[in-house]
């Protein structure tokens, strides 16, 4: 799994990617993280306002962190 954090880096880019890997390692997940400061590739997806989490290049959220509960639906095998 990949799980990328779309951001330039500020506080909430910053818990987002904290709470992501939180979440990861509660769920003993195998996941790889990236987090894209580039706003050029920012920018090629479809967002509007960061942060953003992308899981295996879905866009699961963008300009709000979401709840633990969330993130963990998100990532937990279907």
């Amino acid at each position: 799994m990949l799980i990328k954090i779309l951001g330039t880096g500020c506080a909430k880019c910053q818990r987002l990617e904290q709470l992501a890997r939180e979440v990861v390692a509660e769920c003993a997940l195998d996941a790889t993280f990236e987090h894209v400061r580039d706003m050029d590739s920012i920018m090629a997806y479809p967002i509007m306002s960061t942060p953003a989490l992308v899981v295996d290049e879905d866009v699961k959220c963008s300009g709000r962190i979401p709840s633990r509960e969330e993130i963990a639906g998100w990532l937990r095998p279907a």
